[in-house]
């Protein structure tokens, strides 16, 4: 739906008649943005949240729903079986901008027909063959479309259809969610979607770290469609990114499979091998929508990496990219380090000792490396990961650098928040030591490589003689400037370096050169950072703050704005009014940049032959999509399916009620010695876990347990669970516990409260535990590691984990074997847990033979 990010901004949720918060803690965890929702209410908007735990969130909704985690996709099937049963979708909406009438192939079988499954599907690679999910086509290669919307292998049938068993006796049974609750939550949205009303999404990763997580985000979508939310004010999807940058860290990646922009890195395994541009093209532009500009993207990268050495001869240095052979994303990582396949890591911004699923493993692997150089603010645990409880020092060969990293405040940079909103900040202060910023480190490291290979002949040195590596530095330390980075990725014309004026003027015959075609205009032609633009909208004119800052693509704010007016170019309504078409003008204009060419008029018909946006009608906004419209029914891009199923978690007390598959059968499990899961419907794991975090703490603690006050606020690891699990337990508010899975057991304090409720899952009651994820060895305050219970393993599009949602044991008191008390930093004093005394360990023992006896009575 989104290019890498949310479709609208934080702001307008203001404008929404009622959000909806599935999979966040958005009051807790993003507490900025979370004062939008809260003057939504003061104006009349529903609240509703849906989430296994009752929060703060929860406290200011209109309606809380209680949910098994994991279950997700039941929740939001049958809130998209009830718009479609009662009529209340968007209609009109729906069969202008969807692909509701286009035509399946014959060849398409369901999950309904499979049980679980798809088309297509090999159970030995485990993977799914696409050609039966495409569309029946026309002589012009064009899909077939039944406008009637009536055709069975129309879009809107087929989905009709697959979601006609998410009842709301489903969504109870799956979900444990009363009836009453779900049917209040579907009528309030759909009352208050529509042609007048809009109602917005917003998740964060308790959508994204499932074995289905990208096919919850993608019910989320295909909901909002069916309503007309998508592109309108108070609509759309709002990703809730979990840390300052996470959005720019996926926009100029991060990520091995992705280069600036979303362009795809060269496949080695493709057919033909992607060894030339002209092969890496072919595979990956699109002949039809926007994507058919990609040749001007990545020449023009190309061209700001390797300057003048890039030619149309050589393929604009093509052969220098690595071309990627498997899958090389954060989990195969850690595998092949522990098989000894790796020698050396770079380590910034992360704390995989705490913050790593199955962290125990991942501190493991770490042990293989000849060299680990691990940047950051303190000595976080990655950076003693020799140091870790059962590891050896004696044993470990890793040579590990410390250096000490700048803060924000210390560097001058920007970023790129949850709505795709570059922003500039200053440095306020010079970096204490010898701490450098990230940009100084890599720049300075850059050019001494240089130099070790200036005097190589090799070809295989060529890609690093030749790389653009020049910047003008000043102060003592030669820091880098951060600005003509920007200007870099902003984009600029090669013969005289001036700045494009965005990623309409970039070419693919070399003349421009651009870092990420997405941020092309962040740096205006007359030179201005608007990422450090500040200027608010004049009293009473609203034109989404189009001067505050930078938003991508083109400073755009909410993404296929089209689709806030009608086919005929003008808003559905008054009340929800954004971009719509000028005849007086001919041009598209409005409160927003218009996602839409500016000159295409709404009766401009699609030319069949033709290629780019001459392929779509000035009635298509989604320009991102082949064939213009908003997939209800994906016929690619999603490996596990292209509809969303439900599918139990990897670690599952219950079975599939849907389906005779257990598991999304895509996932990739990983299965070795080391890297042990709990079966599904073990009776020894009966409880479900979930992990979350705290508005206290950052993530894996990396910044704030070095914090006196935040340390105060929150001193200790511990765990939620009910009242009924707690009396079970003979378990205390405040008593030790060990929780554990089969890749170990933590000790934490407990917290009972009335936030956490049994569920009934059929016939069973369902305990659920949550726990915050921030503690590790190091730090003012120490607990053990929540992640040392969590499984490895990726779902099988992103390459994610599945953190939020597995499961476990629990016991009362504390572990028979206690932490190790690591040397502390010089940060300050370690609170440590200490260690059991003997009677504790006999206490522990005789507990577990109880356990072991109840287990048995169980199986």
């Amino acid at each position: 739906m989104g290019r890498g990010g949310a479709t609208t901004a934080l702001w307008d949720l203001e404008k929404a008649d009622c959000i909806l918060i599935m999979g966040s803690n958005m009051a807790e965890c993003h507490p900025v943005g979370f004062r939008f929702v809260v003057k939504a209410r003061e104006k009349g908007a529903k609240i509703i949240h849906v989430d296994p735990r009752f929060t703060r969130t929860s406290a200011m909704a209109n309606i809380y729903a209680p949910i098994r985690a994991g279950t997700d996709i039941v929740f939001l099937g049958g809130l998209i079986n009830y718009a479609l049963e009662s009529g209340k979708y968007f209609q009109e909406y729906v069969a202008n901008y969807t692909n509701a009438a286009f035509l399946v192939s014959e060849d398409y079988q369901d999950t309904e027909e499979l049980d679980g499954l798809f088309s297509g599907f090999d159970p030995e690679t485990r993977t799914y063959d696409m050609a039966s999910w495409q569309y029946q086509l026309d002589e012009h290669g064009q899909p077939l479309r039944d406008e009637t919307l009536q055709h069975p292998r129309c879009v809107l049938q087929i989905l009709r259809k697959h979601f006609a068993r998410y009842s709301p006796e489903v969504v109870e049974q799956v979900c444990g969610t009363p009836q009453a609750t779900f049917l209040q939550t579907a009528e309030t949205i759909c009352a208050n979607s529509g042609r007048e009303r809009t109602t917005a999404f917003c998740y964060a990763v308790g959508w994204t770290q499932h074995t289905t997580g990208s096919q919850m985000i993608r019910a989320g979508a295909i909901l909002q469609l069916l309503l007309g939310n998508v592109g309108r004010p108070g609509g759309g999807l709002m990703a809730l990114r979990g840390h300052a940058t996470i959005q720019g860290s996926t926009d100029v990646p991060t990520l091995y499979n992705m280069l600036p922009g979303y362009m795809k890195t060269p496949m080695e395994t493709s057919d033909p091998p992607q060894y030339k541009l002209e092969d890496f093209l072919k595979a990956n532009y699109a002949p039809t929508g926007w994507w058919y500009n990609l040749p001007k993207y990545m020449v023009s990268l190309l061209k700001a990496w390797y300057g003048p050495n890039a030619t149309a001869e050589n393929g604009f240095c093509f052969n220098y990219l690595p071309k990627v052979g498997g899958d090389y994303s954060y989990t195969p990582m850690f595998l092949n380090m522990k098989d000894g396949k790796m020698r050396g890591m770079f380590v910034m911004g992360e704390n995989f000792a705490v913050g790593g699923m199955n962290a125990k493993l991942e501190v493991e692997a770490m042990t293989k490396l000849d060299w680990c150089v691990v940047r950051d603010l303190f000595e976080i645990e990655t950076a003693v990961f020799w140091q870790a409880e059962g590891v050896d020092p004696k044993t470990v060969p890793t040579e590990v650098f410390l250096m000490p990293a700048a803060v924000v405040a210390e560097k001058d940079g920007t970023y790129t928040n949850t709505q795709r909103l570059v922003q500039w900040h200053d440095k306020a202060v010079e970096p204490p030591g010898d701490a450098r910023s990230e940009t100084w480190f890599v720049y300075h490291l850059g050019q001494r490589l240089r130099q070790l290979y200036a005097d190589s002949t090799l070809e295989r040195d060529k890609p690093i003689q030749h790389l653009q590596w020049e910047l003008p530095t000043s102060g003592p330390y030669a820091e880098p400037k951060v600005e003509e980075v920007v200007r870099e990725i902003s984009g600029y014309r090669v013969a005289d370096h001036s700045q494009v004026g965005g990623f309409a003027e970039l070419a693919d015959d070399g003349t421009t050169a651009c870092g990420c075609w997405i941020y092309s205009g962040v740096v205006s032609p007359d030179g201005r950072n608007l990422a450090a633009s500040r200027q608010a909208d004049p009293p009473g004119v609203d034109t989404n703050h189009q001067d505050w800052a930078f938003s991508w693509p083109n400073n755009r704010r909410i993404l296929y704005n089209r689709a806030s007016a009608d086919p005929d170019g003008q808003p559905w309504s008054e009340a929800k009014k954004l971009v719509w078409w000028d005849a007086a003008i001919g041009k598209w204009t409005g409160q927003d940049t218009p996602d839409f060419p500016l000159n295409k008029a709404p009766e401009t018909p699609a030319n069949p032959d033709g290629k780019g946006l001459e392929a779509h009608s000035g009635r298509d906004p989604f320009l991102m999509q082949a064939d213009g419209r908003g997939w209800l029914f994906a016929p690619k891009g999603l490996v596990d399916g292209p509809l969303p199923t439900h599918y139990e978690a990897l670690e599952s007390p219950v079975e599939n009620p849907l389906y005779k598959q257990q598991i999304n059968p895509t996932t990739k499990e990983f299965s070795r010695k080391d890297n042990r899961r709990n079966r599904s419907l073990d009776p020894r794991y009966p409880y479900v876990a979930t992990t979350y975090r705290l508005t206290e703490h950052h993530t894996s603690g990396g910044m704030s347990r070095w914090i006196p006050w935040l340390s105060e606020l929150q001193p200790e690891l511990f765990a939620e669970i009910d009242p009924e699990l707690a009396a079970e337990k003979q378990l205390k508010n405040g008593d030790w516990a060990t929780v554990w899975t089969e890749r170990g057991e933590l000790e934490l304090k407990v917290l009972v409260t009335d936030r956490m409720q049994p569920l009934k899952i059929g016939k069973r009651r369902i305990h659920q535990i949550g726990m915050p994820y921030h503690w590790g060895s190091r730090g003012l305050i120490t607990g053990d590691v929540v992640n040392n219970l969590t499984p490895l393993l990726e779902e099988a599009n992103v390459y994610i984990h599945e953190a939020k949602t597995f499961t476990c044991n629990l016991r009362k008191g504390r572990r028979t074997s206690p932490p190790v008390s690591s040397p502390s930093s010089s940060q300050g004093v370690v609170v440590t847990n200490g260690g059991a005394g003997q009677d504790l360990v006999e206490m522990q023992n005789k507990e577990t033979s109880s356990n072991k006896q109840e287990e048995g009575k169980q199986t």
